[in-house]
């Protein structure tokens, strides 16, 4: 399985925007997501298998390159693929971001920018803005780890039923749309998925998923903004720090999922 970018933590950077803070109106306050399974009888529905998956964020400035990575391991789910009506599927995907690393390439005078690096003073700064740093109470530290995207309508898709297509391999394009949740907060966001649905005749066995364009989130949105530890916000604003950083992070995610021959119930946060 190839290694993936499932730039969810997108939090770690703060934003080239000259708006203030203040105009840009925070997401709506949210601990968990739910999707429900639909109904219908053609219904297929496929486990996350987190050990072939890696998943992570970036974010590109003029200055600097941010990388973020969790293992494989972080990421889980559900997926609800309606095999004659695509247009009916849903999906629950959360990550865990509690071993998030931070990589860094920075421009040099050159103007080319270096080797990815690893600094520990700014995953320091990075776990203090998402809040998942160590002098977090352990109950919300463990809330703000979760991120996660529920996939509630699929439109756009290239063919309409997977049922309808032959071969052992049968790949669809479509516009996943559904809520994000990011340090406790969720808003609607869209993403281009492309997903390859696996046969053995006629039996699905396996689900593969990426990003064809990423899902796009802005720090400011979720509250994530320099801080000097839990509940300290920083002398600097996130307009401040422009326009040394990014202004959005690009999630981008690949996973194989396997059908679940138990059919499963409705998807919820674990």
């Amino acid at each position: 399985m190839r290694s993936t970018l499932l730039a969810l933590p997108l939090l770690l950077i703060p934003l080239t925007s000259c708006t203030k803070e203040a105009d840009v109106p925070l997401a709506e306050k949210a601990e968990k997501l739910e999707v429900e399974k639909p109904a219908d009888a053609g219904v297929a529905t496929y486990t996350i298998q987190g050990a072939d998956a890696k998943v992570g964020f970036s974010m590109d400035a003029p200055f600097e390159k941010i990388r973020g990575k969790v293992p494989g391991a972080a990421i889980g789910g559900t997926i609800y693929a309606d095999l004659d009506d695509l247009a009916k599927s849903t999906a629950l995907i959360h990550v865990d971001l509690s071993a998030l690393e931070l990589f860094q390439q920075a421009k040099g005078d050159d103007g080319e920018f270096g080797e990815e690096k690893k600094e520990d003073l700014q995953n320091e700064h990075a776990r203090a803005w998402l809040e998942i740093s160590p002098d977090t109470p352990e109950d919300v530290r463990k809330k703000n780890e979760r991120v996660e995207f529920s996939i509630k309508s699929v439109t756009n898709a290239s063919t309409p039923a997977i049922a309808k297509m032959d071969g052992a391999t049968r790949s669809v394009t479509f516009t996943a749309t559904g809520e994000f949740l990011l340090h406790q907060r969720k808003a609607e966001k869209s993403a281009e998925i492309e997903a390859t649905f696996h046969f053995e005749g006629d039996k699905p066995t396996k689900l593969t998923v990426k990003t064809v364009k990423p899902l796009l989130v802005g720090l400011d949105e979720y509250d994530v903004r320099p801080r000097e530890g839990f509940g300290k916000l920083a002398a600097k604003a996130l307009a401040d720090l422009a326009p040394k950083v990014a202004k959005e992070a690009a999630i981008e995610l690949e996973f194989t999922a396997a059908l679940d021959e138990s059919g499963g119930a409705d998807a919820k946060s674990p």
